[in-house]
């Protein structure tokens, strides 16, 4: 029986990732360089926490972005291409299902990209808390999720996109409710990058918003 769980997380290719985040990295520039090289912090320092999460035996980002591809083989987590124009739920089916093929016992969970306030330790805790079966993290507004957990013996079945929270219950994923702020706290637009900060952010992602301004 495998250890720990294999976590798939989707990377989206920079010039297309966190729309709603152009011009927080440059003080309302909103120049694409900077906006990218955020949407690039934020899932470095997703990884990194998930990378070094107790219960995490293996972590794989799927994208098809070669610059992310590259810029996450350095902090040493593998990749795969992601399915030309399938979206999020295809992209975690794809990484899932690559997964399984290279171990049949393994447990299989869907982290979203974008925790750049990421504690391993809560991480951790939450899987703990899972036992096993298959389970979900909602995100801080109670409707999206942030992690989807399946069984050793289930397929991850993601239901990601508006409502997942609700979608990934009634799929028979139980809701993880435990005090894990830095979990829960997706980044989506201005207000979640201040709130995710308050908590602490990962070093990339604090770099990038502290690097001095030309």
């Amino acid at each position: 029986m495998s250890q720990g769980v294999d976590l798939v997380v989707p990377v989206k290719s920079l010039h297309r990732a966190k729309s709603r985040l152009l011009g927080a990295a440059d003080r309302g520039r909103r120049d694409p360089g900077a906006h990218a090289a955020l949407a690039l912090a934020l899932a470095l320092d997703t990884l990194t926490a998930a990378a070094n999460a107790p219960g995490v035996r293996r972590v794989v980002a799927v994208t098809s972005d070669a610059e992310v591809a590259s810029a996450v083989r350095e902090i040493g987590v593998a990749s795969v291409p992601d399915i030309p124009g399938g979206g999020l739920n295809a992209a975690l089916r794809h990484g899932a299902r690559l997964l399984r093929e290279a171990d049949p016992t393994a447990r299989i969970g869907a982290l979203q990209a974008d925790l750049p306030a990421l504690r391993a330790a809560e991480l951790g805790a939450a899987i703990a808390a899972s036992e096993g079966g298959r389970a979900h993290c909602p995100d801080r507004q109670g409707t999206g999720t942030t992690l989807l957990l399946s069984s050793a013996t289930e397929e991850l079945d993601p239901h990601f996109g508006p409502g997942s929270s609700a979608a990934h219950t009634a799929s028979g994923a139980r809701a993880l409710l435990g005090d894990w702020p830095s979990l829960r706290c997706d980044v989506d637009t201005e207000e979640d990058l201040t709130i995710a900060a308050a908590l602490g952010l990962g070093r990339h992602t604090s770099g990038r918003l502290c690097a001095p301004r030309p």
